[in-house]
């Protein structure tokens, strides 16, 4: 079965965005004018006006009205790109596994990037996100919470790679764990072994990023990932069989 060709206004909207290549257009630059577009593209006003409709909704270009307003290249953000990917993968029925296969194969560098690099601030900043789980949760919606908490130090991490490819890639596997751990209650029970090893990892990684162990760095990640993924598994059978039980 061949795949279903795409609609006109679809494909117009690919000629715009690789027009838009083309001519170098930065975020913010102006788009030619409705009038201009139908002789550039050779389309009607209706196929014309779709695929601009379509190009808004995946956030590449901005229309404003009144004086000054018209169309115009707009940079999608981070936010909004992580948004349209988990999407995608909504209804994919990904587990753990799924993430922390590859959250161990690219963190563990990440972190052996990361050494000796990070400014003070940023050293700080980890620490104090570490120190909102320095002691182990009362309640479950604390627990939640320090669940959340143990994974923003990761986003953290992310938002410093040089490689922005590699930072969304582990920014969004955060987002998407975070969502999964909520959605499907792996916080619960409370689980004092992911807590402590978590927190042992996290501190131990710290040292290392701040002294500069490459090496180090990336040893103590990649336990932290095994680790982690042990027992979050744990978490998730449990979540199972507590499904199957009700």
């Amino acid at each position: 079965m061949t795949e279903a060709k795409l609609s006109r206004p679809v494909q117009v909207a690919e000629a715009i965005k690789d027009w838009v290549v083309e001519q170098n257009l930065q975020s913010g630059d102006r788009l030619p004018g409705e009038a201009e577009m139908i002789k550039l593209f050779a389309m009607s006003k209706g196929t014309i006006r779709e695929a601009m409709r379509i190009l808004e909704a995946q956030g590449l270009i901005k229309t404003r009205t009144g004086p000054g307003g018209g169309s115009f290249v707009h940079e999608v953000s981070r936010q909004r790109a992580k948004a349209l990917l988990g999407n995608y993968f909504y209804f994919k029925n990904l587990t753990i596994g799924d993430i922390y296969q590859l959250r161990l194969t690219l963190e563990p560098e990440l972190a052996a990037s990361l050494a000796g690099k990070l400014p003070e601030a940023v050293l700080q900043q980890l620490e104090e996100n570490i120190s909102e789980y320095s002691e182990p949760s009362t309640t479950l919606e604390e627990e939640r919470q320090q669940h959340v908490a143990f994974l923003r130090f990761h986003a953290i991490l992310a938002d410093q790679a040089e490689n922005p490819l590699l930072g969304f890639v582990i920014d969004f596997m955060v987002n998407l764990l975070t969502d999964l751990t909520v959605y499907r209650r792996l916080y619960s029970p409370p689980n004092i072994e992911l807590w402590k090893q978590g927190r042992d990892h996290q501190q131990r990684l710290v040292k290392a990023l701040r002294d500069g162990d490459s090496d180090g760095a990336r040893s103590i990640m990649s336990d932290h990932m095994n680790t982690a993924w042990k027992l979050m598994r744990e978490q998730e059978i449990e979540m199972e069989s507590r499904f199957i039980s009700e």
